[in-house]
């Protein structure tokens, strides 16, 4: 995972090289101020030398102050490598999230991909800023700790570690007993945070149909679930920290026992006949110290580096989804709008079937096509695999003349567009709406393209600089759809497919809306999808689909003169078709 991980890593892989090697060097100066602290009370304290005291004095000054910059410099350069690290995986994982196709969008919530890029990462990010480095530098420090015991006093060393292999042994139970819970955790809060944004964003439905305490409920459950995990996950961390601080307490005590001559006593295998030295004492104790800190600490830290992990899992689960919109393909510059489908068939999975049934279509540059019938007929599908949001239809679909499955996606979107019946707003300002930052799109351009569709309404009441609230709360359904059709017209579109875009108008801006579809339909190849009788019967050809199938077709006082089904549909509906 680290492997994969390195592409994010490498342009400041310097700042963890140098925190690499100002590791061994912070160790190091650490490991030798005991050694100094026995020098000077062997040596000077107890037999009252004070000749060589001073300098001594200075030495150990000078190692704290020196480890206390260099522990300052790597954490620095630590925190500087990782921050931007984070900063670049966030943006590959939006970056992915752009990329990915709508089928898989519209089967994820959109929650979870939210965990993915924020709290996924924030616990990734501990893990580099407080993990990785960090336990490299605890390891160096038992090892060098147990190193200068050995060559202080072996026998105590070994006396000492014959209290390793058990407590070693329940650590790497903990730690992989941990691997597992904080995936657990990870996956509660996912749900959670996927839960929490549907319930926000249908609120309204929530509260319309007194639908609270049960929501609530739900909630609770995944909320639980989160707590359940959490709550394990803290037990075993805690007994991991506390087992290393209850056996440094368990050595200081061996150690005095055995030191003093105790154990000698007792008849103790290789005991010391005399009692060590009070300086020795010392610096055992202060080794001791150094070896239980980066203990008791990695146990917080393999807590932090499997969180981490587990995030990390997530996070390469989601760069590893393979249902992206491809970039490979024919380049086609410019379209003309020319669209021919033959024995076109669809499906949304294996288990499903199909939902289109060999569907023969032929739509002419500028021509303006209705797709009407009932619901679950395969209106929208089709318009969703005309704008390439869903792929892997059989038959085959020609756009001026080549397989839309061969062209490059950005060219086949920079060509065809999708209005669909919900206006997508961003929290933004109206100009943005409308060009959506595109460079090429210059403000005469974009004014243009709003006045046109008599967007220009909206921008005289709120303003071009005017920022929308979330999903464009502050402007009718209406005044919505008048800029994302303004955003159509900006971008230059050659074929435009309205999805039940007026299904949803308020009437006072129902005639502004229908003279705005009059101006796009005589400018660009449509494929409307409409209830609207009114919208419909401004078509050059209206297509009737039925369970997936293209059943008739033709204008409106041909297909009401033939008696057939959208015939009824019109009888059945008046001026709304009832679908």
């Amino acid at each position: 995972m680290l492997r994969r991980l390195w592409p994010y890593l490498r342009p400041d892989g310097w700042a963890f090289a140098l925190a690499l090697v100002l590791t061994p060097a912070t160790a190091g100066l650490s490991l030798i101020q005991p050694w100094i602290l026995k020098k000077v009370i062997d040596e000077h304290v107890v037999p009252g030398v004070a000749e060589g005291l001073m300098a001594l004095a200075f030495f150990y000054l000078g190692a704290v102050v020196a480890g206390y910059l260099l522990e300052g410099g790597y954490v620095l350069s630590l925190a500087w490598g990782g921050q931007r690290s984070i900063v670049r995986l966030r943006s590959g994982i939006y970056r992915k999230i752009l990329g990915l196709r709508q089928s898989y969008l519209d089967r994820q919530p959109a929650g979870v991909l939210m965990t993915r890029a924020t709290s996924d990462v924030d616990a990734l990010g501990e893990a580099f800023s407080s993990g990785v480095i960090n336990i490299i530098l605890d390891l160096l420090m038992i090892a060098g700790t147990l190193t200068a015991m050995f060559v202080l006093d072996a026998r105590l060393t070994l006396v000492l570690m014959l209290l390793a292999p058990p407590i070693l042994t329940i650590l790497e139970i903990i730690r992989r007993r941990l691997r597992v819970l904080f995936l657990e955790v990870r996956e509660a809060l996912a749900a959670v945070n996927g839960f929490l944004a549907e319930r926000i964003d249908g609120v309204e439905v929530v509260q319309l149909f007194g639908n609270e305490a049960h929501s609530e409920d739900l909630f609770d459950q995944r909320n639980n679930r989160f707590r359940r995990a959490t709550t394990r996950s803290n037990v075993y961390d805690s007994f991991m920290y506390a087992l290393v601080d209850g056996t440094a307490s368990i050595c200081v005590a061996v150690m005095l026992w055995y030191g003093s001559g105790l154990a000698s006593r007792m008849g103790f295998p290789l005991s010391p006949i005399e009692p060590v030295s009070a300086g020795l004492l010392v610096a055992f104790i202060e080794y001791l110290d150094r070896l239980f800190r980066p203990l008791r600490e990695l146990s917080s830290r393999v807590a932090i580096l499997q969180r981490g992990a587990a995030a990390l899992e997530k996070i390469l689960a989601l760069l590893d989804i393979s249902e992206t919109v491809s970039d490979s393909g024919i380049a086609v510059p410019s379209i003309e709008g020319e669209i021919t489908m033959k024995d076109v068939c669809f499906s949304y999975n294996e288990e499903s079937g199909d939902v289109l049934h060999d569907v023969d279509l032929e739509v002419r540059p500028g021509e303006v096509v209705a797709v009407v019938g009932a619901t679950g007929s395969g209106k929208t599908t089709l318009s969703r695999i005309l704008d390439t949001s869903y792929t892997g239809y059989r038959g085959s679909i020609t756009l001026d003349g080549h397989e839309l499955s061969e062209i490059r996606s950005r060219d086949v979107r920079r060509h065809i567009a999708g209005v669909r019946q919900d206006p997508q707003l961003f929290s933004e300002t109206v100009h943005f709406n409308i060009d959506l930052g595109n460079p090429a799109i210059d403000a005469p351009q974009t004014e243009a393209a709003a006045a046109l569709v008599h967007a220009d309404r909206v921008v005289d009441r709120v303003g071009w600089d005017h920022v929308l609230r979330e999903r464009g709360a502050d402007l009718s359904v209406g005044e919505g759809q008048l800029v994302t059709f303004a955003r159509a017209m900006a971008h230059r579109l050659s074929v435009v497919v309205l999805d039940e875009a007026t299904a949803s108008i308020d009437s006072l801006t129902e005639q502004l809306i229908q003279d705005a579809l009059g101006r796009i339909f005589e400018r660009k190849t449509v494929i409307v999808i409409a209830h609207r009788l009114s919208t419909v019967e401004r078509a050059d050809r209206i297509v009737v689909m039925d369970h997936g199938r293209i059943v008739e077709q033709g204008s409106h006082a041909e297909l009401m003169a033939s008696g057939g089904p959208y015939s009824r549909l019109v009888k059945a509906g008046e001026d709304l078709l009832v679908a």
